[in-house]
């Protein structure tokens, strides 16, 4: 399969308006199951039309900046700049990708808060002037490497839930931001403008009031020290959710007109990453071991229940944390399995734990839902896999890193046409998928692989 980061082409499925998404990982389950049970990807391009759509809707004037860590796939990428989104990167090898996609550099911000010296050197070399930066030592180092760099003063936010205990935070204090100023003064460095972020977990949208309200003093107070403030990058965070979306620009629309209105020349950005991708990508695993549990052992401790004669089901896949579930280590997941094969309704369930391939303790994806008995073989399915590590190599057992097809429907890419969004670069990767089911590995679904 062509499509990883490696690659320089890919190919993408152009469904029928008979074929649907569930066609396709039927194909791709029933191919791999002849040729080696690997796990896969399928990814839905046209998805990311439709977000790009909403984002368009919602949060105009607001210009996206993709963060291109969350899933730098070229197909994705490729979309995205049709799409004429900005890319916030944070490594050379990001900000190359989007340059190589023709993205003038003024539409790449790098934002890694702890920047190699060549790797800003870089961003010099190939015109990537806007960088963000929260301490002096970090101003410094952009001082002797980029002399046209411009800067965003990253700033902290307040957690006004008080739920999220964070033991390092990026983002510098109201009161620093006047000695950065002097530094860049003396140092001669351009500061153009602020950047905060609010975490995806934060519930409470009001907390967007806090942070524009501290920026618009941090603009009135760069423009003590004689700097021109262009630039207003809110951050991340959005979690693709619509009513998320609408909430947030309910809360920043009116301050966005009060603080930083259309005539003030600031420009406003934002960095969704997983808003874009999440949703686009699914998840096709394959159960390679299994072994049945007595049920009291198997109930985590201190739980009450009665007891079970029902045997527990433990099964094995051939993805884990060290792989497509990487952020099961560091963030909340909530991804529940679907079962491929077909199974009656009235078909028993039992309680099942799922495990990665590494027999690590660490690698648990699921601790405990309901399905029907598996076999060694059967297929699980996972939405919302988009983000995070895509393809990456698994770390154990020299498991193969999944394979990623991409497809799009007639009517996504007809709205990207209409639009005029489209590229040459983008419009050669297409094949035709016919409406059909069960290929076997001869038909013309293997062109992708």
């Amino acid at each position: 399969m062509k499509g990883f980061l490696e690659d320089a082409n890919y190919s993408i499925g152009l469904l029928d308006e008979g074929a649907t998404l569930g066609n396709v990982i039927d194909n791709y389950a029933y191919e791999h199951t002849l040729t080696g049970k690997n796990a896969f990807f399928v990814g839905d391009l046209g998805n990311l039309v439709k977000k790009h759509i909403q984002w368009q809707n919602v949060m105009a004037p607001v210009k996206p900046f993709y963060t291109v860590k969350c899933n730098s796939t070229p197909g994705v990428l490729e979309t995205l700049a049709a799409l004429g989104t900005g890319f916030a990167c944070s490594s050379k090898t990001e900000m190359a990708l989007a340059l190589d996609l023709g993205i003038p550099p003024v539409n790449i911000i790098y934002t890694n808060p702890c920047k190699q010296a060549s790797q800003i050197k870089y961003a010099a070399k190939t015109g990537i002037n806007v960088m963000t930066c929260d301490n002096e030592i970090e101003l410094k180092k952009i001082a002797r490497n980029h002399p046209n760099a411009k800067l965003l003063l990253h700033i902290a936010t307040e957690d006004i839930s008080g739920e999220e205990e964070v033991n390092m935070k990026f983002g510098t204090t109201l009161k620093n931001c006047r000695h950065l100023m002097e530094c860049a003064k003396e140092l001669e460095v351009q500061i153009v403008g602020v950047k905060f972020h609010i975490s995806s977990s934060c519930k409470e949208p009001q907390v967007y009031i806090h942070a524009i309200s501290d920026t618009r003093c941090v603009f009135d107070m760069a423009e003590e020290f004689g700097f021109k403030m262009t630039m207003l990058d809110i951050g991340g965070g959005f979690t693709g959710c619509e009513f998320q979306l609408e909430e947030v620009n309910h809360v920043i629309s009116p301050l966005l007109d009060v603080y930083f209105p259309e005539d003030s020349g600031v420009n406003v950005i934002a960095e969704p990453g997983c808003y874009y991708v999440s949703s686009a990508f699914t998840l096709a695993v394959n159960i390679i071991a299994k072994k049945a549990a007595e049920y009291d052992n198997f109930l985590p401790a201190g739980t009450e229940q009665t007891k079970s004669d029902e045997p527990v089901f433990i099964y094995y896949m051939n993805e884990g944390v060290y792989g497509s579930f990487a952020s099961k280590l560091t963030e909340k997941f909530n991804s529940i399995p679907e079962v491929h094969k077909k199974y009656k309704e009235d078909e028993p369930l039992f309680a099942s734990s799922l495990w990665g391939p590494s027999c690590d303790e660490l690698d648990q994806i699921v601790e405990n839902c309901l399905l029907p008995e598996l076999n060694i073989g059967d297929w699980l399915i996972f939405d919302n896999m988009g983000s995070g590590v895509m393809g990456e190599q698994s770390a154990f057992n020299d498991f193969q890193r999944p394979l990623i097809y991409l497809t799009m429907s007639f009517s996504d890419l007809y709205k990207m046409q209409y639009t005029g969004l489209t590229s040459d670069t983008l419009m050669k990767n297409f094949f035709f998928v016919p409406s059909c089911v069960q290929l076997s590995s001869e038909d013309s679904f293997t062109t992708a692989a």
